[in-house]
């Protein structure tokens, strides 16, 4: 609880807390002014900076306010206080009807009784325009008077539902809304006590409470849920699929009357059930009145008469009935699984999304977002939540992975393996793992994780320990890249993909821990996960397909079964989709391209550069009228440079290789660019005239990934990173004069890259992970000399004005450093300052920020921007469709 006994919010004294639930905190309060005790619902203060939840209070407020009813809460008072928004509602003294139901089922003459009353308050509120949408024995109050109902956080304005009303939306008030909270396809509510219509996302409306209000009813007067189930899934597939049996058969001494009302509400189809609460109202009241001996068994109606003798006769035929109904409906063949589809939306103050990571059990969903402040963070989103929240302690992390237990996520941040309770808690780290970028969490507590460029697969301890490598590439078989591991279901053999020297030439591959002996599945594009009941999930050509795998021999079988098209992908091999153990399914659609977006020293956006694509390594030319970068073609799968004139705004393209073409850079004088190539297997170095013209030459030429990052101003020296299969990322220099023999710069047992010279050729700044976090340092060049560590909590992506005079870098929470640089014998640096948080496109690939000659402009490689976001879609029994 987040207020203290005795705190005051306006004349409000705190006496007590009652309660707390995902829309608010209730506390027992004094009304100084009057002297009564009331309630007071307050958003709690970690939630009190969301918009849609503080809309969501207010609406509440405007909702009840216009309710006058004997059997709804009564409103008193709205107020804000010291960030706090609350309402005082009457204190009611009594229990709910959830705490009621716990103790058994209710007198049937009872049921009928708060049937009734829950009847007239919901008649009251759809002829107002109103919806519930979370009615459910939680939120109804069981008092001396009769019931109460609460919580009207979910309830929906409509048009008023009876001729002559008013409706709600044209009334005075002081809150307006500018745009609808909830959006075709979000679903809102309790699932236990929800509509089909609500669970496909549809528009909800009276009959959606009225399929909730029979639910209520059949669990008051029978004690158990009209739908159940040991897993989400399964409880949404009792929803759409599951006819509950008749209350009269599990409780016998139900008035069969009851039963058609209760099947009039629990129908699958709005359009066949009752069509208003008074109708329901009128029906349960001829129930409880003249018509109780029509409608009641012989049992009740002897009783009545005090005939002893019959009545337990006719309960043994009714007892016996009752037996032979359940019988029956027990051997008859369950309902065939029904596929269930809907979508959940970005949260509002989210900029850019990575792929959605539905849990094991699927019951949440988690996925990388960057939000308007420019973080990058965890967030978490229960299905059956209203919102997702970020997750504390994750900032600058790249795509989380669950354990099979759906308790925990691991992922990757300031060089590190860590994991995290999704309950609460603080990050715990597993093992340094510098350029670690995507994992996998076995049965068994074993983690496999990939890396960047040419890294191998690594193995480690979920509990910690040293990482060993898995599995790495083959060069008989000329792989270039290893990853995307993916556990089968026995924790020992795992799934990983194999990209080669064309993208023909990559594949699927199954690998098992402690033996490098791997097996071929197949050609690959994207990543590929097992989902039972017995297939293999992948993305081909942008569409989603299923095909039917062995998972005893391992083995493909059959062909492939399309399951949604226009699947976002990437050029490294990740599919935004994910899949549960149960048959959930989450993915998301659209293009997953990124834009060129100018922003000033305060991140003021200036303009858009060019089109937007899956754009990568932007390279401004010295005399600033040029820019280079690399462009995915999404249909080939491999990336070229292409080349953009600023002040014509012409772009052409520069690489026509059949492999990858990419981090260009300029030479100092503008004449040339040197780019890597994987054209012939691993990723080398070449050189080709700015101007498009000629053949491209070769620079470096090895049998390990490098790719180029500077040149010193006078041409003398390039800089490259280079990784060692020994010492991992070095860097290194390439002299253009003498032997021109390539010399290693910095080279270490850490990930030590992206090295660049300073102006005067005094310096080399660079990143490294020595410290167990990468940092920005700066040494003498070329040696030897001194050593000083620039940034202050992590840094990369490191560069110098054109004076010298200022070192740029990206900090761990996406802001944009600069760091002053003194221009006497020694070198001096200054304490690192924020310029602005940027809005930089998550992954893996480097340049994802480039800065003028005169440090005034950036150019940022960002997401597209909300307006292109689409939601998660969410699939329940993702298989119940295939061979139809």
């Amino acid at each position: 609880m987040t207020l203290q006994t005795g705190a005051r919010l306006g004349p409000y004294e705190i006496l007590s807390p009652l309660g707390a639930g995902g829309m608010g905190e209730v506390y027992r309060a004094k009304d100084t002014r009057l002297g009564r005790d009331v309630a007071l619902k307050v958003l709690p203060e970690h939630m009190s900076s969301l918009p849609e939840l503080r809309q969501r209070l207010e609406r509440e407020a405007q909702t009840i306010s216009q309710l006058s009813h004997p059997h709804i809460c009564t409103l008193h008072d709205v107020g804000h206080q010291d960030g706090i928004d609350y309402l005082v509602m009457e204190y009611l003294e009594g229990e709910t009807l959830a705490d009621r139901l716990g103790k058994g089922p209710l007198p049937v003459e009872q049921a009928l009784k708060f049937g009734i009353e829950i009847a007239s308050a919901l008649d009251v509120a759809h002829r107002n325009g109103i919806i519930h949408r979370d009615l459910k024995p939680g939120n109804v109050m069981l008092t001396k008077s009769g019931v109460k109902l609460l919580d009207f956080g979910l309830a929906k304005l409509q048009a008023a539902a009876a001729p002559g009303s008013p409706s709600v939306t044209s009334l005075p008030t002081a809150f307006q809304e500018s745009q609808p909270l909830t959006t075709r396809g979000t679903v809102l509510g309790t699932f236990q006590y929800m509509a089909p219509e609500q669970l496909e996302g549809k528009e909800a409306d009276a009959r959606s409470d009225l399929f909730a209000f029979g639910c209520v009813l059949y669990e008051m007067v029978t004690g158990t849920k009209a739908f159940a189930g040991k897993s989400q899934a399964s409880l949404i597939g009792s929803i759409m699929t599951f006819e509950p049996p008749a209350a009269s058969t599990v409780r016998p001494m139900t008035p069969p009357a009851l039963d058609r009302i209760i099947r009039g509400c629990l129908a699958k189809d709005p359009e066949e059930r009752w069509h208003t609460a008074h109708d329901v109202m009128l029906q349960l009241q001829w129930i409880a009145e003249g018509g109780s001996q029509a409608g009641i068994p012989a049992p009740v109606a002897a009783r009545r008469k005090n005939r002893e003798k019959l009545a337990w006769g006719a309960a043994a035929v009714a007892t016996l009935a009752a037996a032979a109904l359940a019988v029956g409906f027990m051997r008859r063949a369950p309902a065939p699984a029904r596929m269930l589809r809907f979508e959940i939306p970005t949260p509002p103050d989210v900029t850019a999304v990575d792929a959605p990571r539905i849990s094991p059990d699927g019951k949440t969903l988690a996925f990388n977002a960057t939000d308007t402040s420019g973080k990058n963070r965890i967030w978490i989103r229960p299905l059956n939540a209203l919102a997702a929240q970020p997750l504390a302690g994750t900032d600058g992390t790249t795509r989380p992975f669950w354990s099979p237990d759906s308790r925990f996520l691991g992922f990757f941040a300031e060089g590190k393996l860590k994991k995290i309770d999704v309950s609460g808690g603080p990050p715990q780290k597993i093992c340094d793992a510098p350029t670690g970028a995507d994992g996998t969490w076995s049965s068994e507590g074993v983690i496999l994780y990939d890396g960047t460029g040419a890294d191998p697969i690594h193995r480690v301890s979920a509990s910690g320990g040293t990482p060993t490598v898995a599995v790495k590439q083959d060069p008989s078989r000329k792989e270039a890249t290893v990853g995307w591991p993916e556990f089968l279901p026995d924790g020992r053999h795992f799934l990983y993909m194999a990209t080669g020297q064309k993208p023909e030439d990559t594949a699927y591959r199954v690998g098992v821990l402690d033996s490098t002996e791997t097996q071929p599945l197949g050609p690959a594009q994207t990543l590929v996960t097992y989902a039972p009941p017995g297939y293999l999930l992948f993305a081909r050509d942008r569409t989603l397909v299923a095909q039917p795998f062995d998972l005893k021999a391992r083995k493909t079988k059959g062909e492939p079964s399309p399951l949604a098209e226009q699947i976002g992908t990437d050029a490294v091999g990740l599919a935004r989709f994910s899949v549960s153990r149960d048959g959930v399914l989450a993915y998301r659609t659209g293009e997953s391209g990124s834009r060129m977006l100018w922003v000033d020293r305060s991140g003021k956006e200036i303009g858009v550069e060019g089109d937007p694509g899956e754009l990568r390594n932007p390279a401004i030319s010295p005399s600033g009228d040029r820019l280079a970068f690399a462009l995915v073609d999404p249909r080939a799968g491999n990336a070229d440079i292409w080349i953009r004139d600023l002040a014509r705004g012409v772009t052409s393209r520069f690489t026509f290789g059949a492999g990858d073409e990419i981090a260009p850079l300029w030479s100092s004088d503008g004449t040339r660019i040197v780019f890597s190539s994987d054209k012939d297997g691993n990723f080398d170095l070449f050189e080709k005239a700015g101007s498009g013209s000629g053949d491209e030459k070769p620079l470096v030429e090895d049998d390990v990934y490098k790719f180029a990052t500077a040149w010193s101003r006078d041409g003398r020296y390039l800089v490259y990173s280079r990784q060692d299969p020994k010492s991992g990322w070095d860097v290194w220099v390439l002299p253009t004069f003498g032997d021109r023999k390539p010399i290693a710069v910095v080279q270490s047992a850490f990930a030590d890259l992206n090295g660049s010279i300073s102006p005067d050729g005094r310096y080399i700044v660079y990143q490294s992970n020595e410290s167990g976090r990468v940092e920005i340092y700066v040494q003498s060049f070329p040696g030897p000399g001194g050593k000083w560590q620039v940034s202050a909590a992590g840094g990369s992506d490191s560069s110098w004005r054109s004076d010298g005079r200022e070192v740029f870098y990206r900090a761990p929470d996406q802001k944009i450093m600069a760091v002053d640089i003194g221009n006497g014998p020694e070198f001096q640096a200054g304490i690192p300052r924020p310029l602005f948080p940027a809005q930089i496109q998550t992954g893996t690939a480097r340049n994802k920020y480039v800065a003028t000659a005169d440090g005034q402009r950036f150019l940022l490689v960002a997401p597209m921007g909300r307006e292109s976001m689409t939601p998660t879609t969410i699939v329940v029994n993702w298989f119940a469709e295939l061979g139809k």
